[in-house]
């Protein structure tokens, strides 16, 4: 009877671990800056305060720039992969069935700004971080709208948030997101590829077993010492790692 109850509690505990292979780390993150087109100025400035981020609100913060930490093994110990303003085709094949595996598995996905600029042959990856960058007009203030004013990373923010940053216009956006913030076009000089009444600039959605969060902000050095930026950054790392609250 004991070693019957035993090997029922063992093959529950097997179960249950299995369900998720991120369930039981500390939380963990992974900033990946590797660029292979050009390279943001910011992506210094973004490292330190999402380092303090992690420092202030109980996460480990990791950084690289090394594709070569991706393979399964290494990424597995991460919460959620930030990708910080990475530009071109900076995985090769084996690399990205390595992401591919790891988000197939529970894991996480952050991108940042130019992180839609970056895997252009990859519809997998398209589709992860949910659109690719087309043009963008010269940087300057704009009104960002919140359309959703529930999630962790605009609970706080104003319905219409005026700001100065570089505003990124997309080829496609893929269409099962959940929308965050779009953009008042109105309110700045779109340029030539303007998208019109819907420019989504900030989403969420669950994808292929995982959890995936994109915001366009980010491109200045300022934008990594602006109290509502960080914390939208925060809401939407705090969601990649499977937090809801």
């Amino acid at each position: 009877m004991v070693k019957q109850l035993l090997a029922v509690l063992i093959l529950t505990y097997i179960t249950l671990g299995s369900q998720n292979a991120f369930a039981n780390k500390s939380h963990k993150i992974l900033i990946f800056s590797k660029t292979a087109a050009f390279r943001h100025k910011s992506i210094p400035e973004g490292i330190t305060a999402i380092s303090m981020l992690g420092k202030e609100n109980g996460f480990v913060v990791d950084t690289t720039s090394d594709a070569a930490t991706f393979s399964y093994k290494k990424l597995k110990e991460y919460n959620a992969i930030l990708f910080l303003n990475t530009t071109g085709d900076v995985l090769n094949a084996r690399q990205q069935n390595a992401f591919q595996k790891y988000i197939q598995s529970g894991g996480g996905f952050i991108g940042v700004h130019a992180a839609s600029d970056c895997e252009f042959g990859w519809t997998w990856y398209g589709n992860l971080v949910g659109a690719y960058f087309s043009a963008h007009p010269k940087q300057q203030m704009a009104t960002l709208k919140v359309v959703d004013d529930k999630h962790l990373s605009t609970n706080f923010l104003p319905k219409n948030w005026k700001r100065f940053d570089e505003w990124y216009n997309y080829k496609w956006v893929y269409e099962d997101l959940h929308i965050l913030i779009e953009i008042d076009e109105s309110s700045y000089d779109a340029g030539p590829a303007k998208m019109g009444t819907y420019h989504p600039m900030a989403w969420y959605h669950n994808y292929d077993g995982g959890r995936a969060f994109y915001t366009a902000l980010g491109h200045t050095n300022e934008s990594y010492q602006e109290p509502f930026f960080l914390k939208h950054l925060l809401g939407g790392i705090k969601y990649a790692m499977g937090e809801s609250n």
